[in-house]
């Protein structure tokens, strides 16, 4: 795994491939993957970015298979049309990358279902996706699922209590929630897909710090993470290098069922690809039960759905 970089993905040629995201981290994602020969679908809630990027991406690579699709992830109704929509178009899907994401706005907003909008967003719209994919994952080719988690996930905490931060809002520390709660989701869906015989592959993957408009965003060029994006770029890996641990998840044979992936370097901040330290609270098994029990009463049993969907289909 020395030094990974997407010069060591393996063709992909006949593989299709979901990304969530336009820019930074997904907009990389699609690139290499198109580059490898896979069939992308860019899904976004920007028409306007979603053209820039398949544009982008045929520029340098003219015979990708890449185009885009609408999808609000701050929207359940939005998920499960680009999910029916998706079912109707193709009969499997080989990788979905859980890569969108919103980061700390300075004042508690909500989702179009009344969740607040980093957990709703980077978390549930991703739990979503995931179970009304599931269907077309199962039929895959060696299908994999890699869900975008933070080295914030260190500091981050499950309130069970409130979830969706209506008695007290902290930018950070629920945004280190929600990515927690992705890094648990990528190992609960692992241990359920094995439980189950879904034959779908789960990992996580976290970028370090990298240079995307993720904090501009959010938090606003303003804040202090916004100041030291622009007056400090130093600090930053570029987003092609942030996209490895994510594409290594997604492409390596090496990759594990059930890891976590991460940059080799400076505390997993930068570097090339290499197995992350998960923080101890990920690895609480009955903590991941009981979130994927409120995150399916949340979002209406996206996964008891898709697996009947599933038997239906079958």
């Amino acid at each position: 795994m020395a030094n990974w970089t997407a010069l060591d993905i393996p063709p992909q040629n006949g593989r299709s491939a979901v990304i969530t995201g336009t820019g930074g981290l997904g907009y990389e994602d699609a690139l290499a993957l198109a580059r490898a020969g896979a069939n992308v679908i860019i899904a976004g809630r920007n028409d306007a970015k979603g053209a820039q990027a398949v544009e982008s991406i045929h520029a340098t690579v003219p015979v990708a298979s890449v185009r885009f699709e609408k999808l609000d992830l701050a929207n359940l109704n939005s998920v499960a049309a680009f999910c029916e929509r998706l079912r109707g178009q193709r009969a499997s899907l080989d990788l979905l990358i859980n890569n969108a994401g919103v980061m700390n706005p300075p004042e508690r907003r909500e989702t179009s279902d009344g969740f607040e909008l980093q957990f709703g967003t980077n978390y549930l719209g991703h739990f979503a996706l995931t179970a009304g994919l599931l269907p077309l994952l199962r039929r895959g080719n060696m299908p994999r699922v890699v869900t975008l988690s933070s080295i914030a996930a260190r500091g981050g905490a499950i309130n069970f209590d409130d979830l969706n931060a209506q008695c007290g809002y902290k930018p950070m520390p629920v945004y280190s929630q929600s990515k927690l709660a992705c890094l648990m989701f990528a190992f609960e869906l692992q241990r359920r897909s094995d439980a189950g015989g879904w034959g779908v592959t789960s990992l996580a993957a976290h970028p370090g710090i990298t240079a995307t408009d993720l904090i501009v965003n959010g938090a606003g060029r303003r804040s202090l993470n916004g100041r030291l994006r622009r007056l400090l770029p130093f600090l930053f890996s570029p987003a092609w290098q942030g996209a490895l641990p994510t594409l290594y998840a997604a492409t390596s044979p090496e990759a594990k069922p059930g890891s976590y992936y991460g940059p080799d370097r400076m505390g997993e901040t930068r570097g090339y690809p290499t197995l992350a330290k998960a923080p101890p609270q990920a690895l609480d098994t009955q903590a991941a039960t009981r979130l994927w029990m409120e995150s399916e009463l949340l979002t209406g049993g996206v996964f008891a759905a898709a697996e009947q969907l599933g038997q239906v289909l079958e």
